[in-house]
């Protein structure tokens, strides 16, 4: 399944579901309902912003701290073999930007 979310301030932006589920997670989207289909009004926009922020910080936090400790063990750590939250949240923030620099709201599902 894919999550295509959609605007008239942008283009679509196309995700994996587990990635779109995550994100619609991370901003407080998680009843079967919000994830199915959805709108974010430019003025909630601010808060899903820095909600996305908060989540991309604290991962390349955990992120940090896990390198650290190995490098205490004096063992390195493999870097992750999967893409980071900041790179797949960014395409996302960019859009909710541009939509409320145009004030226009921004769908999935629908």
């Amino acid at each position: 399944m894919l999550y295509k979310f959609k605007s008239q301030a942008t283009g679509d932006l196309i995700m994996l579901e587990p990635n779109g589920r995550q994100i619609l997670k991370i901003i407080g989207r998680h009843d079967k309902q919000s994830l199915a289909q959805g709108i974010i009004r430019p003025p909630e926009m601010p808060a899903v912003i820095v909600a996305l922020h908060a989540a991309v910080d604290a991962e390349e936090a955990q992120l940090t701290k896990a390198r650290q400790e190995a490098l205490d063990r004096g063992e390195t750590l493999e870097p992750p073999e999967r893409i980071s939250l900041r790179q797949r949240a960014t395409p996302f923030i960019d859009m909710l930007k541009r939509c409320i620099a145009e004030d226009q709201d921004l769908v999935w599902g629908v």
